[in-house]
């Protein structure tokens, strides 16, 4: 039997899953990284979601592992390079949680074109700010989306459905049958675009792919959303944008530092056209169940060759 051990929490029915294959002796629970370096050379196969990082100490360590299991999108927080070298599989489920990031994406432009936050509040506080919280229709509008993979998909479909205009820049997709615009550069979808929604993964080519030159580029009141990765907007250059004006509102899912505790992040949520929440694009009942199931069923067909 291959030793697998799960340092992040799955879905119960995905751990059925396993555990009804008989391929697995199975440990699962969340070790800091101290006790993970003592435990990695006996694991074979290694479950994380996002909290765990799989740095190259971590796969050093790890002498008989064969494949690193990633529940969920990206890849930001495994040193995939470092698995190459020791020829350790990487497996992950980029699609399986693209339905709640996508519903999020819209929650968060909801709420922050409306005011929901600041409203809700307000009342909780004895406020009654009709005549200073008047919003913006996304109606007619147009929301240009840095990349269009499974959730960059998911997002358009609901825009189109809230009858906004759609566009989309991704260097790996050259057509679709979507009623969407591709677009050739950044900077035509920034002179497009009313709202600018990130779904990109967080590598060497997209850190702070948008800036102070892309944020002036854009649109004067622009909505920039991020439930994507912290680290793909440079957050002093979007802190400026806010400030001045060019920027007219932020909602965030992710930081490039999380939690968002240092000066230059508190500055940033501290101001009154930014909303934010923890992290929580695939934290949905449902995401989760599929992004279990789906990576159970993956470990199972990759392990049964290794037996």
């Amino acid at each position: 039997m291959l030793r697998l051990h799960a340092n992040d929490p799955l879905d119960k029915d995905a751990m059925k899953i396993l555990e009804d294959s008989k391929l697995f002796e199975i440990t699962a629970e969340h070790l800091d990284k101290d006790e993970l370096l003592k435990k990695m050379p006996e694991i074979e196969i290694l479950v994380v979601r996002s909290a765990t990082k799989v740095t190259s100490e971590v796969i050093d360590a790890g002498k008989k592992l064969k494949l690193i299991a990633r529940a969920g999108v990206g890849l930001d927080n495994v040193d995939v390079e470092a698995a190459k070298r020791h020829n350790i599989m990487v497996r992950n489920t980029p699609g399986a949680n693209a339905i709640s990031v996508a519903e999020l994406t819209f929650g968060l432009l909801l709420s922050l074109v409306r005011h929901i936050p600041r409203g809700t509040y307000g009342i909780k506080e004895g406020k009654w700010e009709k005549k200073e919280l008047k919003g913006t229709e996304i109606f007619g509008k147009t929301i240009g989306l840095i990349g269009f993979g499974a959730i960059g998909r998911e997002v358009a479909k609901r825009a189109i459905a809230f009858g906004m205009n759609v566009c989309a820049y991704d260097p790996f997709v050259k057509e679709t049958e979507m009623e969407i615009e591709l677009v050739s550069s950044l900077d035509s979808l920034f002179d497009k675009s009313d709202v600018i929604s990130l779904h990109i993964p967080l590598t060497a080519e997209t850190k702070h792919i948008v800036g102070e030159k892309e944020i002036s580029a854009m649109k004067d009141g622009v909505i920039i959303i991020n439930t994507s990765r912290g680290g793909t907007i440079d957050e002093q250059a979007l802190y400026n944008g806010l400030v001045s004006g060019k920027v007219s509102g932020a909602a965030l899912d992710v930081f490039e530092v999380e939690p968002p505790s240092d000066e230059l992040r508190r500055k940033l949520i501290g101001l009154g056209n930014v909303i934010c929440v923890p992290h929580v694009g695939a934290s949905t009942t449902e995401g989760q169940k599929r992004v279990g199931l789906e990576m159970a069923k993956i470990i199972v067909e990759e392990c049964k060759s290794m037996i």
